[in-house]
C-alpha cells in the first residue's frame, strides 16, 4: 500500500497548519477597497479550483470504466502541472514580492515554500503512479487514488494556512507585478 506514511515528512508533520475542512473565501474587508482585497479573493478562487479539479479526479477513479482510464490519468497529469504552475508562481513571484513589502512574513513564506517542496515530493509520486496506471490499464489506479486522497488532505491543510496568513497581507495591499499569471491563470485538467 502506497501512503502517506511511506513519504520522508509524516502527515502530523504535514498538516502543523491546522484543520482540513475547507474555510472557503477568506474575509475581503479592506480599509482601502484595493487591488489587494482582489488578489486575495482570486487566491481563495484559484485554491477552490484546484480542491474542484482534485475532487473531480478522485470521484473519477472511483467511478472508472477501463475505456476511462487514459483520460482520467490525462486529467491527473494536467492537475498535477496546474498545482505545480500554481506553487511555482507563489514562489517565485507572490512570496518575494511580499517579502519585499512584508518582511515579517519571512517564517510564514518558509513554511509555505517547504510545504509547496513537500508536495512537489507527493506530485512526483503521482506522476510516476499515472504513468504507470496508464502503461498497465487500471491496476496502479488504486495506489493512485489513495496517493490523491493523501495529497487532498495536505492541500487543504496547506491552502487553509495559506488562506489564513497571505489573504490577510494580501488585503492590506500587495502591487500586483507579473507573478499573478502564474499563481491565478493554470490550465483547467
Amino acid at each position: 500500500m502506497i501512503g502517506l506514511r511511506q513519504h520522508r515528512v509524516p502527515v502530523a508533520d504535514c498538516a502543523r497548519h491546522g484543520g482540513v475542512e475547507p474555510k472557503g473565501p477568506p474575509s475581503v474587508a479592506s480599509r482601502d477597497g484595493d487591488r489587494g482585497v482582489a488578489l486575495s479573493l482570486q487566491l481563495s478562487q484559484a485554491h477552490q479550483e484546484l480542491r474542484r479539479q482534485i475532487n473531480e479526479i478522485r470521484t473519477g477513479l472511483g467511478h472508472r470504466r477501463l475505456s476511462d482510464d487514459d483520460a482520467l490519468v490525462t486529467h491527473c497529469l494536467a492537475f498535477c502541472a496546474a498545482l505545480t504552475s500554481h506553487h511555482q508562481g507563489e514562489d517565485d513571484g507572490m512570496f518575494s514580492r511580499l517579502l519585499r513589502e512584508r518582511p515579517d512574513l519571512a517564517t510564514t513564506v518558509a513554511n509555505l515554500v517547504e510545504d509547496h517542496g513537500m508536495i512537489a515530493s507527493i506530485l512526483s509520486q503521482v506522476r510516476e503512479l499515472a504513468d504507470r496506471a496508464a502503461e498497465s490499464r487500471g491496476p496502479a489506479l488504486e495506489a493512485l487514488g489513495r496517493e490523491l486522497d493523501g495529497l487532498a488532505a495536505i492541500m487543504e491543510s496547506h491552502f487553509g494556512y495559506e488562506e489564513r496568513t497571505i489573504s490577510e497581507a494580501l488585503d492590506d495591499g500587495a502591487p500586483d507585478t507579473s507573478w499573478t499569471g502564474r499563481v491565478f491563470r493554470f490550465g483547467t485538467a
